[in-house]
C-alpha cells in the first residue's frame, strides 16, 4: 500500500494565478496600507487569508445547485438543507443565515444584554464583536497548555473547566446566559476539543442551567481529530463522532463556508421553541425568510451535499495530513508553530519567529507582509491588531482553502517562509495609522515604524 496521502479528487476545471515581481509587491502592499485585507485578490498568488468560502466545491454540489428552488417561502431547498443538518446535528430548529456572523448577532441579539458574561475557549473575532457589540463580556477560557504555542497536547482546544466553574459562581449563573465551544479552536491554533472535554462542560452546563452552544465551523475536522487521537473513537466514523458530539449540546452556530464547504452560508440551530421563534422575528427583519434566510435556494442545496461531504473519511485524512505536512516541514528547519499542526491551518508564532519586534508592534502583520514580500503569499495575523489588549499570543495564520491547492503550491510556501526566516532579523514593526472601532483589522491601516519616526518628526 502505498504511503503517498494523495488528494482525494481530480481537478475537472482550473484557474489561473498571476505572477507579480517583488518591485510590484512593494507597491501593492503600500497601496494598501501594509493591509493584506486591502490587497486587491488578483495581486495575490496563493491566498492563505481564510478557509471561509474560498473552498472548490465538488462535482455533486453544483449538480445540486441546478436543483434550487428559488422560492421565497417554503423552498424545497430548505427542506433538503434542513434534512441534511438535522442528521447531523440533531436540533430541532434550523434557522439558515447568509453566514456564520449573522447567526452570531441573531443568536448573541436574542440570548445576551448588557452586563452579561459569555464564556468560551476562545471566541473568534467576529464571535467576539458580536458579544461584545450588546454589551456583554467575552471571555476565552482555554486550557493552560492551548496558551503555550510550542507545547505538544492532543486537544489544546479544550476548554478549563475547573475555570468554568469559578467563573460561574464569580458572576453568578443568572449573568451567563449561554456558553460556547468552538470546535475547532481556531483563534488558539486550529487546535480540537476533546469529547471528554465536551461531556464534562456540558455537565457543568446543565447542573447550572446554562445552554451549552457549539461555534461548529469547523466541526468535522474536530471530529476527525478525536477519533485520531482520543481512546474509544477509533472504529467510529467522523459522522458518528459529530454526532455524539452536538448531544451534548443545545444548539450551534455554523458559518457554513468552512465545513459546510459551500462559498457562502451558515446557520443557526436550537431546541428551545421560544428562542427560535424570536430569532427568526429578528431573522426575519434582517436577513430573510425563515426558509432562506439571505440565501438563494442554490445556496442551500450546495450547503445540504457539502456538509455531508465534509465528513468523508478519505476527505478528511488527506485534509488533516496536508496541513501538517506544511506545518511538519517548516518546524523541522526552526520555525516556531503553534504545536502540533491544527486541521484547517498552520499558525506561525510570530513571538518567537520575531522576538526583536514588540507587540504594539504587531510582529504578526510584519511577518504576514514580509510573506507576501517575498513570495507572494497572503496569510493573516491572529494576534494584537486582531485583539488589541485580549491578545495572549501573536501567530500568522496559514488557512489552506478547501480542495484548492495542490502539494506543489505547498511546496512552494515552505520554501517561501524558509527564505524570510533566514533574514527575520531585518523585519520591522508596524505602526497603527487608523483603527475603526470594531473588526479593526480588516480596514487597519498601518505604517512601517521607520515612516511612522519619519512622519513624527
Amino acid at each position: 500500500m502505498a504511503r503517498t496521502v494523495i488528494e482525494p479528487f481530480r481537478i475537472k476545471s482550473v484557474e489561473p494565478i498571476r505572477w507579480t515581481t517583488r518591485q510590484e509587491r512593494e507597491d501593492l502592499l503600500r497601496a494598501a496600507h501594509f493591509n493584506l485585507f486591502l490587497l486587491p485578490a488578483e495581486d495575490v498568488l496563493i491566498d492563505l487569508l481564510t478557509d471561509s468560502g474560498t473552498g472548490a466545491m465538488s462535482t455533486k454540489q453544483w449538480a445540486a445547485i441546478m436543483e434550487g428552488d428559488e422560492s421565497y417561502a417554503g423552498s424545497k431547498s430548505y427542506d433538503h438543507f434542513r434534512d441534511s443538518i438535522q442528521d447531523i446535528f440533531g436540533y430541532r430548529h434550523v434557522i439558515p443565515a447568509h453566514q456564520g456572523r449573522a447567526a452570531e448577532r441573531i443568536l448573541f441579539g436574542v440570548m445576551c444584554k448588557k452586563g452579561d458574561v459569555v464564556p468560551n475557549n476562545t471566541h473568534f473575532d467576529t464571535t467576539r464583536a458580536n458579544v461584545e457589540f450588546v454589551g456583554a463580556e467575552a471571555v476565552d477560557l482555554v486550557i493552560a497548555e492551548g496558551k503555550q504555542p510550542s507545547l505538544v497536547h492532543p486537544f489544546k482546544g479544550n476548554m478549563d473547566v475547573a475555570a468554568l466553574e469559578n467563573l460561574i459562581q464569580k458572576v453568578g449563573r443568572e449573568r451567563i446566559p449561554l456558553v460556547m465551544l468552538t470546535v475547532t479552536n481556531n483563534s488558539g491554533g486550529g487546535q480540537p476539543v476533546s469529547m471528554e472535554n465536551v461531556r464534562q462542560v456540558s455537565e457543568i452546563c446543565q447542573r447550572h442551567r446554562i445552554p451549552l452552544y457549539f461555534d461548529a465551523c469547523r466541526f468535522a475536522e474536530n471530529a476527525y481529530f478525536i477519533k485520531l487521537r482520543e481512546p474509544g473513537f477509533g472504529s467510529k466514523s467522523p459522522k458518528q463522532i459529530a454526532q455524539e458530539m452536538f448531544r451534548y449540546g443545545d444548539g450551534c452556530t455554523m458559518s457554513a463556508k468552512k465545513d459546510g464547504m459551500a462559498n457562502i452560508g451558515g446557520f443557526l440551530c436550537t431546541n428551545n421553541d421560544l428562542l427560535a421563534q424570536q430569532e427568526k422575528n429578528l431573522l426575519i427583519l434582517t436577513e430573510g425568510y425563515p426558509t432562506y434566510g439571505g440565501l438563494a435556494g442554490r445556496d442551500l442545496e450546495a450547503i445540504a451535499v457539502g456538509i455531508q461531504e465534509a465528513l468523508h473519511e478519505d476527505y478528511l485524512q488527506y485534509r488533516i495530513a496536508s496541513t501538517a505536512y506544511l506545518g511538519n516541514h517548516i518546524s523541522e528547519n526552526g520555525v516556531p508553530i503553534v504545536q502540533p499542526p491544527g486541521g484547517h491551518a498552520v499558525y506561525i508564532d510570530a513571538r518567537a519567529f520575531l522576538p526583536h519586534i514588540p507587540p504594539d508592534q504587531f510582529p504578526g502583520v510584519a511577518l504576514a507582509n514580509e510573506l507576501y514580500l517575498e513570495g507572494g503569499i497572503r496569510s493573516v495575523e491572529i494576534g494584537t491588531l486582531m485583539f488589541g489588549a485580549a491578545a495572549r499570543m501573536d501567530l500568522v495564520r496559514l488557512a489552506i482553502p478547501r480542495r484548492v491547492y495542490t502539494q506543489s503550491h505547498i511546496d512552494y510556501v515552505v520554501e517561501t517562509i524558509l527564505e524570510v526566516f533566514k533574514k527575520r532579523d531585518q523585519i520591522q514593526g508596524l505602526h497603527l495609522a487608523y483603527e475603526a472601532p470594531f473588526l479593526r483589522h480588516f480596514t487597519a491601516r498601518l505604517e512601517p515604524m521607520a515612516h511612522a519616526a519619519v512622519n513624527h518628526r
